[in-house]
């Protein structure tokens, strides 16, 4: 590693240098803030050693100018004086870890071995990151529909502020891709993007996995265990589907976001909380409040910034640069580059509804992609009762040669697509809501 060694004891920064010279790192020195800061400046280093008095200089402020000069370095603080306190500011203000004067060469291996093993996580997470990546194709922002630039355009302008966020709209429309876009164009991209799926758990489970539990509050619950809103602090939490949030849950939401303050299960203790909210649903929230299944205060708490969007057959304009970019992603990831459209298969992608909007539109591509033999996609390629099996209203056609599996998937795709919320789909298709959650959780819809 590449590190600089900042301190006014010319016998300090001689032994710290020969020590990482010694364990074969390269190590350069500063003996005051300035030349400190120059160096920081036109070089990249992989880690620092700050002294916390610097003659006159306060380190802790010049600890804020280097976090603010290289964001990811790690900092490792000197300090002569014994004081937790200082230490402990030193590291609110993102130290790595502070080393107490006078140190031994192996106390200074150890910090070492610390960064080090942290910059590898860090490595391994980031190569994680690219695989998931190519497993999932980006999703094209670019609009040509007014509609739909205009929900950007709000969107993006809300994005740096803290408010909450509504995203309202059809199951498929990509409502998550656009939370993450707010996450990554705010002031908290570096903090985490955490995602809860409301409907996917019982109220006590999704209760514990939004605020964590301590050991005993309920059976099974072994140790104590942090929630999704601690996970997401400093960054973005996404509450996806929160028209099926219980009822129960609703207050303690409420309240964590007037209060910023939240108790785990099974615990009094109140705690802070610095997150962001953006939520997301299919469901009519204000027929919800109506009802007396969604509490209106919170309705109301959540409907700062709220936007609805478009679903796909209102975004014509947008299908074919939205399926040519799926294409070029799985050709690429099939090493089939030279994939194209047919301009009957452009054609039929345009008449059909989509009723599983985007979602639909990506697993169709990718299904025609692997089908495909020669360098063309035609409407042959596409899956039975979706475009090339559809009339001119894009309905799926009794009697064609499709099985009852792909008559059942094309019907549950029309009903929620017009469907005001997934109880009134469960009411028209004569299922329960449950029923209908598992088969839209096999069918990907």
């Amino acid at each position: 590693m590449r590190v600089l060694i900042i301190d006014d004891d010319k016998s300090i920064r001689n032994s710290t240098g020969v020590a990482l010279q010694a364990a074969g790192h390269r190590a350069e020195t500063a003996d005051n803030g300035q030349v400190a800061i120059l160096k920081l400046r036109e070089d990249v280093y992989d880690l620092t050693f700050l002294d916390l008095r610097l003659g006159d200089e306060d380190g802790l402020e010049l600890l804020d100018q280097i976090r603010k000069i290289q964001p990811r370095l790690p900092v490792v603080v000197f300090t002569a004086y014994a004081s937790i306190k200082t230490a402990v500011s030193a590291i609110q203000r993102g130290a790595f870890d502070y080393l107490e004067k006078p140190f031994t060469p192996e106390q200074l291996r150890q910090i070492i071995a610390r960064v080090d093993k942290q910059k590898k996580l860090e490595s391994k997470i980031t190569d994680l990151q690219e695989q998931i990546d190519l497993q999932n194709p980006t999703i094209e922002l670019q609009s040509s529909e007014p509609r739909m630039q205009e929900v950007m355009d709000v969107l993006f302008r809300a994005a740096p502020t803290q408010a909450a966020i509504l995203l309202l709209g059809e199951s498929g429309t990509g409502k998550s891709v656009l939370a993450r876009e707010v996450h990554e164009r705010g002031n908290r991209k570096e903090g985490p993007f955490v995602t809860v799926s409301c409907p996917s758990l019982s109220r006590e489970l999704l209760e514990s996995e939004l605020f964590g539990h301590v050991k005993g509050a309920f059976t099974g619950a072994v140790r104590d265990t942090w929630g999704k809103v601690a996970a997401a602090e400093s960054g973005t939490l996404f509450l996806d589907e929160i028209g099926e949030l219980p009822l129960e849950i609703q207050p303690k939401l409420l309240r964590l976001l007037q209060e910023r303050q939240y108790e785990r299960v099974g615990e009094n203790k109140n705690r802070s909380s610095n997150t962001r909210v953006i939520a997301a649903t299919n469901k009519d929230l204000k027929e919800c409040v109506r009802q007396g299944t969604f509490r209106e205060d919170l309705y109301y708490r959540l409907d700062v910034i709220s936007v609805t969007i478009p679903p796909l057959r209102e975004r014509g304009g947008d299908i074919e640069n939205l399926a040519r970019g799926f294409l070029r992603f799985f050709s690429h990831q099939l090493g089939r580059g030279d994939l194209t459209f047919t301009t009957v298969a452009l054609e039929q992608m345009r008449r059909y509804e989509w009723p599983g909007n985007i979602r639909e539109l990506r697993n169709t591509i990718e299904r025609a992609a692997i089908l495909a033999r020669g360098h063309e996609i035609g409407i042959e390629h596409f899956p039975r009762a979706t475009p090339q099996h559809a009339d001119h209203n894009g309905t799926a056609l009794v009697g064609e040669n499709v099985t009852l599996d792909e008559l059942e998937e094309a019907h549950i795709r029309k009903i929620l697509g017009r469907a005001p919320s997934l109880d009134a789909a469960a009411k028209t298709l004569g299922i329960d809501p449950a029923t209908l959650y598992r088969k839209r959780k096999r069918m990907n819809l």
